[in-house]
């Protein structure tokens, strides 16, 4: 395909990507981390042809594990950070003692005005500190005193943020607030080096940005005018998705809604904050629920399920003007997956985003099924499935034969049962849409014991990982060349 005119850098020419999140990593540690790991994982992903590298998003997870559900949407995971790296950076011994009392040597080392790494470390917090840091920092340290619970059970003064109570912690809390510094920094330090890696292999980084933050969080603690909260901070009003033909009662998702009217007042200043910290550690962003900035379903919050909801209005293109005008071109991926209105399809094409069709989706009804690939655009990434959906092979054995069959029929290789998830893999390749991504777990050729997430679920999700010896020897290869016959290839392969 020649190249195309689009101002999305995610468009200009046609891509192969993989979905993995870096938790997923092998490793010896609890998750993967930002380690050799890594490395060697974005040095396969680019002998495989692969130019675009899909994570989940990077902050911190709270009890159940989601990357969905976190206490900031400013900060990265603390779980990836590599023990040695960081030793070795820092210039100290990685003697096995815990990842607390590691970093807090390191942070003790660092400290010191000779050491290498001191003058970037303080202009990370000179960079970071006003825009989100110094409010994280307290966030968790005023919710280590207060034994984990919530913000708004907070002692009323810190709930409110009244400012000496603020600076008391702040005065007689020091240590802790700088591990938390440090440990955001060596954080941003890990990723940059893994970021540089692989935008030197040929590969883009598409990171995930949910588009409502959760209540106990960084965020609506210390901004609490944007969202719709009363005194005691408690939502008035909360997000989900209304009734449908797979749940009679909707979704009740709980994140509280934007004050979308201060927000304006502001310029959208916060979203300028957030989208710029974030372009400045991936290269790309999927957005995820994009049909909440035309219209989001506003359910009460003390209803228990979301069918007493209503459509409550988004900021529309305005949002997205004034993101350009701060950002410039916006390499933008648009979640917009569901019920999709012509309001939120023309604000989408109107900036360029693509959307998402995914595979698994595309068997059902007629033949303008948006996800068939006959139906597919250039302006969007196809996927056989995403983090939510079970793995193709556990997908397609869900299904009777009869069901079956009219997938291989459809895909045009009505013999090809047993090589499930190959037919949709290369429908995927095929397809005209300008990006075709695939989990790790469809390369792997994995059941549905290794799927990611279990919408509707809270325990046994987030927790797949990979080992090297279930990659097949030629299996770069084998993907290479599916690239390279379909156009995926990077400009310089």
């Amino acid at each position: 395909m020649e190249e195309t005119q689009h101002c999305n850098p995610l468009l200009q020419r046609r891509r192969a990507g993989v979905l993995l999140h870096p938790t997923s990593l092998p490793g010896p540690h609890a998750v993967g981390t930002l380690g050799e790991e890594a490395f060697r994982f974005v040095n396969w992903a680019a002998s495989a042809g692969f130019s675009l590298w899909q994570i989940l998003p990077l902050h911190p997870v709270q009890g159940d594990g989601s990357p969905y559900a976190s206490i900031s949407a400013f900060a990265g995971d603390p779980r990836l950070i590599d023990p040695a790296r960081l030793a070795e950076a820092a210039g100290i011994v990685d003697d096995g003692r815990p990842p607390a009392d590691l970093l807090a040597l390191a942070g003790e080392t660092v400290a010191g005005e000779g050491h290498a790494l001191h003058a970037a470390y303080r202009a990370f917090l000179e960079e970071q500190g006003p825009v989100w840091l110094d409010d994280f920092a307290l966030f968790c340290v005023i919710r280590s005193l207060e034994d984990g619970r919530p913000w708004w059970e907070w002692a009323p003064e810190l709930r409110d943020r009244q400012p000496q109570a603020l600076e008391r912690v702040t005065r007689d809390h020091a240590d802790a607030l700088e591990r938390v510094h440090f440990e955001q920094f060596v954080f941003a330090h890990q990723w940059r080096a893994v970021r540089r890696h692989a935008n030197d292999c040929g590969i883009m980084l598409l990171g995930d940005m949910p588009i409502f933050v959760a209540h106990d969080s960084a965020d609506v603690w210390a901004h609490p005018d944007l969202f719709d909260l009363d005194e005691q901070g408690q939502p008035r009003t909360v997000a989900g998705v209304p009734p449908d033909y797979f749940s009679e009662t909707g979704q009740r998702w709980g994140n509280p809604q934007y004050r979308w009217d201060r927000l304006a007042e502001t310029g959208y200043a916060w979203w300028i904050r957030r989208v710029r910290r974030a372009l400045e550690t991936v290269d790309a962003l999927r957005i995820d629920h994009f049909r909440g900035f035309e219209a989001s379903w506003a359910i009460p919050a003390q209803e228990p399920d979301a069918t007493r909801g209503y459509w409550f209005e988004g900021p529309g293109a305005e949002f997205f003007e004034a993101l350009a005008g701060e950002l410039g071109s916006l390499p933008v991926l648009a979640e917009d997956l569901g019920v999709i209105t012509p309001e939120v399809t023309a604000l989408r094409e109107r900036f360029d985003f693509p959307g998402m069709r995914i595979l698994q989706f595309a068997f059902e009804g007629g033949d303008d099924n948006p996800y068939l690939p006959a139906n597919h655009d250039e302006v969007s990434a196809v996927y056989t499935g995403t983090h939510d959906n079970d793995t193709t092979v556990g997908w397609f054995a869900s299904l009777d034969p009869d069901q079956q069959q009219h997938v291989l029929n459809v895909l045009g290789e009505p013999d090809a049962a047993a090589a499930m998830p190959w037919p949709l893999i290369r429908a995927a390749w095929a397809s005209p849409a300008c990006i075709a991504i695939v989990p790790m777990q469809d390369v792997l050729e994995l059941d549905g014991e290794h799927r990611m997430n279990r919408p509707g679920t809270v325990e046994g999700n987030w927790s797949w990982r990979f080992e090297w010896d279930q990659v097949p020897a030629g299996l770069a290869e084998e993907l290479r060349a599916l690239s390279e016959a379909h156009g995926r290839l990077p400009a310089d392969s």
